[in-house]
């Protein structure tokens, strides 16, 4: 199965001959390493989490520090070269590689330093969601990330970030207060509500269209245990209808994800329910413990409990639980949407394609994205679909190539099935390579002003390996 790369508006077609020479002045100005082909390390390098895109770049640069940035995002663009970025290597339409053109890899930046008395953390470009959760934890303070742990914190944020804390504290991109940025110029610039504010404005939401974010600060929340875990139910759409008149009445301490997928093979599940289409529950009740017991009450009453595992644990764990069923290496082909509301005919939709869910690894999640996340207003970042409640990721996952192309058609005809149901667009970060017709939509009435920041920080449209804003 073959994939394509984002479009080359208004960018070069073909690559300019990358002789020794100049890889030799690259690797004089880079700190970290400069990996070509034929290197030992070079099917290490090129590797990116999502297997579906299996490409092959003609320089990666692993960069330790933001000189070795941009160094690498000058020498692709005086040499012609496409230029992908990579942080957490999770984005599921590949844009973390590219053929024959350059990468800066960004995964040996991954400090965090925390501040207790402001209540931020700043944090490198390639940290994880682990790596930040780690450090915050050790002071009782967290922050809107993403739910698997090896999730890389900037294109999450960049996209907008949900999470398990998003109902009580908004998304990650809500949370971000500063960030340093290396533009297509070569230059790092620092930007925050004061400096730079329409930079900061697109980097919240607009994805890695404007440079490369080498940190980001964070302001941070006084969380640390949690009542979270899973809670599996059967395959029913009175299960999923129940948890949506629930979650329009809980409180915002409480975000729970409905899940949809086969049945795992974990303790708490009885194995006559592995492999069997269920409904999940992904459970993250962020307050007081003296509400536990309150709470597991609401989940009870959603349908018949056919397997639990829900108790008191240090928040970062909670992002942890599901790592193992998703590691590096797998094929992923993903759809995202928006809706107001989770309608019966969509939760229709949701059950008929759970029931012929293709493999172990795939799913659907439903994310609700209300509560704090309704009071930032459709224009006060470039996150658009403020008036959304729902956000769904649906698609496949799975271990063997030979079912690429099966299991995207399944993708496909869920998200033309789902679309009636639902908004036009969707979650840029639930996007595949496919979906660039969708990315006007996606940004509706903020696509003009995000154009307008493309212009002025990427005229050139170097950044364009991602959900491209041409300029």
């Amino acid at each position: 199965m073959t994939t394509t790369n984002a479009p080359t508006t208004n960018a070069p077609t073909t690559n300019a001959p990358t002789t020794e020479l100049a890889l030799d002045t690259l690797r004089g100005t880079v700190r970290g390493d400069v990996v070509v082909r034929g290197d030992p390390s070079y099917e290490e390098a090129r590797r990116v989490y999502n297997a579906l895109h299996d490409r092959h770049p003609a320089v990666v640069v692993r960069a330790v520090d933001a000189g070795d940035v941009i160094a690498g995002v000058l020498f692709a663009r005086d040499n012609g070269l496409p230029l992908a970025v990579r942080g957490g290597s999770h984005a599921v339409a590949g844009y973390g590689t590219v053929d024959d053109g350059l990468v800066v890899d960004l995964s040996r930046m991954r400090s965090v330093r925390v501040d207790p008395v402001t209540r931020t953390a700043r944090a490198d470009g390639g940290c994880t969601w682990g790596d930040f959760d780690h450090a915050t934890h050790a002071f009782g303070l967290a922050t809107t990330g993403g739910v698997v742990s090896t999730t890389g914190i900037a294109g999450l944020t960049l996209g907008g970030g949900m999470g398990n804390l998003a109902r009580r504290y908004g998304l990650s991109c809500d949370n971000l207060v500063q960030a340093d940025v290396v533009t297509a110029e070569g230059a790092l610039l620092t930007c925050d509500a004061e400096r730079h504010p329409d930079l900061f404005w697109a980097l919240r939401g607009g994805g890695g269209n404007f440079g490369v974010v080498t940190s980001l600060v964070y302001r941070l929340h006084p969380v640390s245990d949690i009542l979270g875990g899973a809670v599996f139910y059967p395959l029913d759409a009175e299960v999923a209808r129940r948890w949506r008149d629930m979650n329009a009445d809980a409180p915002e301490e409480l975000n729970t994800i409905l899940v949809i997928a086969l049945g795992p093979e974990m303790p708490f599940l009885p194995e006559r329910w592995h492999g069997r289409p269920i409904c999940g529950l992904m459970t993250c009740f962020s307050g007081p413990a003296t509400e536990d017991e309150k709470m597991l009450g609401l989940l009870d009453e959603l349908g018949p409990v056919v397997g639990r595992f829900v108790e008191r644990m240090p928040y970062p764990v909670i992002n942890t639980l599901f790592d193992e069923q998703l590691p590096p290496g797998l094929y992923h082909y993903w759809k995202g949407s928006f809706s107001r509301d989770l309608s019966d005919g969509a939760i229709d939709v949701h059950m008929r394609y759970g029931e012929t869910m293709p493999s172990m690894e795939s799913d659907t999640a439903i994310f609700p994205i209300d509560g704090a996340c309704h009071r930032v207003g459709p224009e006060d970042t470039a996150f658009a679909y403020r008036d959304a409640s729902f956000s769904a990721a649906f698609g496949t996952s799975h271990t063997d190539p030979a079912d690429n192309e099966a299991n995207i058609a399944w993708t496909r005809a869920y998200d033309r099935d789902l679309r009636p149901h639902t908004e036009e667009a969707g979650y840029i970060n639930f996007m595949d390579t496919d979906d660039q017709s969708r990315v006007r939509t996606n940004y509706r009435q903020n696509y003009d002003r995000l154009r307008t920041v493309k212009r002025r920080y990427d005229p050139g449209n170097l950044f364009r390996l991602n959900h491209n804003i041409a300029p």
